[in-house]
């Protein structure tokens, strides 16, 4: 972490930046709420419709311009569903952040000068680095995935596996490179704004490492081994917890727990898919067909399912739901110790979590259709 030449604050006012999904979102309203019972004063900067989930957590709010469900449903959000391989979507998505990341940078600016450090994302970290820089903040990266390339896997953002080790590794610098292009337009307007002098390429790879301490990631190195060709300095943390607000089920889902045996969980989270009512039916289809009851939540991509043996849901807390519900994605389901099958998904319909696209798997085998556990997600 870069610090300034300043006395040591009992209280530091902490501003914790990222854009994206909720899934980009959800896991620093816990980091934060940790920050606050600590006695600091948080505050998550991140787009105006999160902010419902650090209600009643301590931590104080700084919304951002852009509505990122807003534009996923727009016509250029759903040319997303055009693509159907890891780097043509990545390819996609790089253009419409390039399009959208400038509108955030006046308030990103400005809810640093009220802070005392940022704690970066990697949805805003090149950003971030620069607004750090500029007014002497001291920064920390804490990323959700694995970003810094390695011999070990590909880019789960390209949709993961492994392509050998020469080419994962050119792979990860290509994702760097895609992400430098992304903020390219803005930085440098940023650094002369507050007065550092320009650059003529921003370092990334082992040049970018040397030039920042440490960065914690988010996720369990039971899921995902810490890749042994990393540098020091980029910890594997396990994951961060949301605060979970809601103490108790709707009354809806509680009933219909109570009325049978466990269910599916089935929820997409932010995801979106191309054609809502055919996904649907496929996953009722499904469940049925392995004798399942099943808890559809509608999510971003407006799933529903019908029937006395089916619920649909809008956003439900996790916590409730340990001993007697389901789950709502594969690391909660995993810390209840819990099977299920994976989210999210891109065509043709692959089943698979963020945290198992970095090794390639898939959650089961055709074989192993339906799977044997107790309350699960898809």
């Amino acid at each position: 972490m870069r610090r300034r030449p300043a006395a040591i604050l009992s209280v530091v006012r902490v501003a914790i930046m990222t854009a994206g999904s909720r899934g980009d979102v959800a896991p620093f309203t816990g980091v934060g709420h940790a920050l606050a019972r600590a006695g600091h004063q948080v505050t998550l900067v991140t787009h105006a419709r999160f902010a419902p989930l650090v209600t009643g957590s301590g931590v104080g709010f700084h919304a951002l311009p852009v509505d990122p469900r807003a534009e996923l449903e727009s016509e250029r959000g759903r040319g997303l569903h055009r693509s159907s391989t890891g780097p043509g979507k990545l390819l996609r998505v790089g253009r419409m952040a390039r399009a959208l990341v400038g509108r955030m940078t006046d308030d990103l600016v400005a809810a640093a000068r009220e802070s005392d450090a940022l704690l970066l994302s990697a949805s805003v970290a090149p950003l971030g680095h620069a607004i750090a820089e500029g007014l002497s903040l001291p920064s920390l990266d804490l990323y959700l995935q694995p970003v810094d390339p390695t011999r070990e896997f590909a880019p789960p953002l390209l949709g993961g596996g492994s392509w050998g080790a020469v080419g994962n590794r050119l792979a990860g610098h290509g994702v760097a490179r895609g992400v430098e292009r992304i903020f390219a337009p803005v930085v440098p307007s940023v650094r002369a704004r507050l007065g550092l002098p320009a650059v003529r390429r921003p370092a990334t790879g082992p040049r970018a490492l040397r030039g920042r301490q440490r960065v914690l990631h988010g996720f369990s190195p039971l899921v995902v081994p810490r890749p042994r060709d990393w540098p020091p300095g980029l910890d594997v943390t396990g994951y961060w917890w949301p605060y979970d607000r809601a103490p108790r089920l709707p009354a809806a889902l509680d009933e219909f727990l109570c009325a049978g045996p466990p269910p599916v969980f089935v929820g997409l989270g932010s995801a979106t898919v191309p054609d809502p009512r055919r996904l649907s039916a496929d996953i009722v289809r499904a469940l049925r067909r392995a004798g399942l009851r099943g808890v559809v939540q509608r999510g971003w991509a407006g799933l529903t399912a019908d029937g006395d043996d089916m619920l649909t849901v809008d956003d439900v807390p996790h916590s409730p739901c340990c001993s007697r519900g389901p789950r709502q994605s594969s690391i909660t389901a995993a810390r209840a110790r819990r099977r299920r099958a994976y989210g999210p998904v891109s065509p043709p319909y692959r089943y698979r979590s963020s945290s198992t696209r970095a090794s390639g798997r898939t959650a089961w085998s055709a074989s192993e259709w339906p799977p044997r556990w107790s309350p699960c997600a898809v």
